[in-house]
């Protein structure tokens, strides 16, 4: 295997898809520091300004997923798939990858599909217990299909699987492990250490259903079970939370144990604070609240592709590891379902072992160590031979400053 190792991503869209992708560059990176890295993405989702600021080169291709309602937004959609895949063979020409990794989301589609069409290695990291339809697809043509719950293994090739779980970030698990680390996010938030705390998200976004069961029932929780909570209700809903608070007589301020945030950067201390989760089910929050230990309230969405967030929900719930709560039935059982978990130490600390036991926080480790050793294995060699790679791979340098301008020119 070549000292220098290059390494096209594939992951976009969502946190869910793009946080664990990085995990596994950083694994890779440690474990070969010569390794280059090139994402592919798209110029208006969160990977664009994401994997950047994680200290590495994206292009962009012109991709999006096909809209499941009827729309002229869907007319394009064969225009950008043959464009994306032009643009992907263009990219993987000028950086010759010695193989490409695929986390989901739609622009893995057509950088994996080409990848692998022109002999480059390809693997899959599959986040969810019901695999998304760009993973499914690819699978054929994938050389390791790495998965986070064992429900996944049905709709893949049996004999390429290795049930690895979802990569966490490796600082967080880190902090997580601290035993002083609780103490120190209860000051940073400036919270009581005598009192319970909730913790209350519904992904990155937001969620309409559970915002609207806190608001609800935010003064019983607050005043009545002295709970304390930590909100991240999304961008999209903070002014209406607050502006709805204030029209019924008790602003933010009235609640001396609420900590209410659009959305947090970093989500450690918020885990590590809390006593109970409420959240949605998506895979990465599932495996963050299984690093952390924590008993967990899920709530999934009802909106997403395939249900994919119930089969999560339920993988936990089955095995113990957490409390699943359907989406229409919050405004009735939420109260009492963070109450019995709140009043009931043995049944939390039950759950959180189950979690703990579920855990598997050295999932980019492994994930890295699995592609390093095919590749050794297999003695990697970049899959389009030139004369022009040494001219090819100092325009390709690592540099952050010029990260939205290197591959401009394949944007359509």
């Amino acid at each position: 295997m070549s000292d220098e190792l290059r390494i096209m991503i594939a992951a976009g869209g969502t946190g869910g898809h793009v946080f664990p992708a990085i995990a596994i560059a950083d694994a890779i990176r440690s474990a070969h520091p010569s390794s280059r890295f090139l994402f592919v993405g798209t110029r208006d989702r969160m990977e664009w300004k994401t994997v950047p600021a994680a200290g590495y080169d994206i292009a962009p291709i012109w991709i999006s997923g096909l809209h499941r309602r009827l729309t002229l937004k869907n007319l394009l959609f064969p225009l950008k798939l043959v464009v994306s895949l032009l643009q992907s063979r263009k990219l993987i020409r000028r950086f010759r990858p010695h193989a490409i990794i695929s986390c989901g989301g739609f622009v893995a589609g057509p950088a994996g599909w080409m990848a692998s069409r022109m002999g480059v290695p390809l693997f899959l990291q599959e986040q969810n217990s019901y695999p998304g339809v760009t993973n499914r697809k690819l699978a054929p043509k994938a050389q390791r299909i790495f998965t986070a719950f064992d429900e996944a293994s049905g709709w893949f090739p049996k004999q390429k699987i290795i049930l690895a779980g979802n990569p966490v970030r490796n600082k967080m698990i880190t902090r997580l492990r601290d035993p002083g680390f609780p103490a120190k996010a209860r000051r940073h938030f400036k919270l009581d250490d005598e009192r319970p705390v909730l913790l209350v998200m519904g992904g990155s976004g937001g969620a309409k259903s559970i915002n609207d069961a806190m608001l609800k029932h935010l003064k019983a929780l607050h005043d009545s079970d002295g709970i304390q909570i930590i909100w991240q209700c999304g961008e999209t809903y903070l002014g209406q939370i607050r502006e709805k608070l204030n029209e019924s007589g008790t602003p933010v301020d009235d609640f001396p144990g609420l900590r209410l945030y659009g959305f947090m950067d970093d989500i450690t201390e918020a885990w590590a604070a809390a006593d109970v989760i409420v959240a949605r089910a998506g895979a990465i929050t599932c495996s963050e609240l299984l690093a952390a230990g924590k008993a967990g309230i899920l709530v999934p969405s009802p909106w997403v592709a395939g249900d994919h967030q119930t089969h999560n929900a339920k993988s936990l719930a089955d095995n113990g590891a957490a409390v699943l709560l359907k989406d229409g039935d919050l405004d009735a059982q939420l109260p009492e379902a963070i109450r019995k978990l709140i009043n009931d130490p043995p049944l939390r600390e039950k759950i959180q072992e189950q979690a703990r036991n579920m855990a598997k926080n050295d999932a980019a480790t492994v994930i890295a160590g699995k592609i390093l050793d095919h590749l050794e294995k297999s003695g990697a060699t970049p899959a389009i031979p030139t004369d022009s790679d040494k001219k090819q791979s100092s325009n390709l340098k690592h540099d952050n400053n010029k990260t939205h301008n290197t591959f401009s020119s394949t944007s359509a």
